[in-house]
């Protein structure tokens, strides 16, 4: 099954990458976007909600997601008048974890076509790991179709990146995806974008996404590939066949398709639907627990404040 964008769309960016990535995807798929953080930095848009957190400077998490609940009917409001909602947050950033939950849940309350883009963290920023698998495992049960992008799988295949480059590429990966999004179909399930730095040789460039896509899943686990070469006018025709026939022959070859886009470099990027464990679900130590046996799921864990008048027993 594929996934469908169906007009009007909205975009909405949790945070502050969020936000710069959904404003890049408004221009392209030239449609509304709405920004949603608790940081009025990230807020410098004419259509925003601003999360507050009243009086905390250094809210947490759960927190944040409290608050959040209170505009529920705002963000409520704001996606009603359209058919499919496209979420982009950054899971390593508190925003970003906190709102991709809430919205989600509103949006797949409001029957609307979700689809959700996560980033995940670097492993080596390990306060982040565990709440970024919990808010992409709701994430991916109130979206129709998710791709997750994962820095740190970038990272382990070039560890002499900075973090600012893979910011860099993952960003211009995602960019050049979004692109696509309308002519090019995709899996109604969760699906991993992989990419490599820009190469001259578009075979090392597709070499590279394809160890950065088995650093997250293992290759029993990959149902299709999608292949999406730019720059793509500017390229041999023989050696697109080649990198075509480079990736039949690791996949099934009616499960490969490729599509190809003008760009100013010539790069790869790899969008693969994956059914199965990934490392993703290791983020979070419970997640083993099946959903039948988790009484607390119907809502996101957050921190509301109570004032309760409790007199003192004696």
């Amino acid at each position: 099954m594929t996934f469908e964008i169906a007009e009007p769309v909205l975009v909405v960016g949790l945070g502050g990458a969020g936000s710069k990535l959904a404003m890049e995807l408004k221009e392209v798929m030239n449609s509304d976007c709405v920004c949603i953080s608790n940081d009025k930095k990230d807020l410098n848009y004419e259509n925003s909600i601003e999360i507050s957190t009243k009086s905390i400077i250094n809210p947490s998490i759960q927190l944040i997601r409290g608050c959040a609940l209170e505009h529920a009917d705002e963000i409520t409001k704001c996606v009603s008048n359209y058919k499919t909602v496209i979420i982009m947050a950054n899971l390593a950033g508190k925003a970003g974890a906190a709102l991709s939950p809430i919205v989600s849940s509103v949006s797949k309350e409001q029957n609307k076509n979700v689809l959700s883009f996560a980033i995940m963290p670097f492993k080596f920023q390990k306060d982040r790991i565990f709440q970024s698998g919990i808010s992409l495992k709701r994430l991916r049960t109130n979206s129709d179709c998710t791709i997750i992008i994962d820095n740190d799988a970038l990272l382990d295949s070039n560890p002499d990146l900075t973090p600012e480059k893979c910011y860099e590429i993952t960003n211009k990966a995602i960019h050049c995806l979004t692109t696509s999004l309308k002519s090019s179909p995709l899996s109604d399930d969760m699906n991993i974008m992989s990419t490599s730095k820009n190469a001259e040789d578009l075979e090392t460039s597709l070499k590279d996404s394809m160890r950065m896509l088995y650093e997250d899943a293992a290759p029993t686990s990959i149902k299709r590939s999608m292949l999406y070469v730019y720059g793509g006018s500017k390229i041999p025709v023989g050696v697109i066949n080649s990198i075509s026939n480079i990736v039949g022959g690791i996949f099934e070859e009616d499960n490969t398709h490729v599509d190809m886009s003008t760009s100013e470099n010539s790069n790869v990027v790899m969008l693969s639907s994956i059914q199965g464990e990934t490392r993703f679900d290791k983020y979070d130590p419970l997640g083993i627990i099946s959903h039948d046996k988790t009484i607390d799921w119907d809502e996101p864990e957050c921190s509301i404040e109570c004032e309760l008048d409790i007199p003192q027993l004696e």
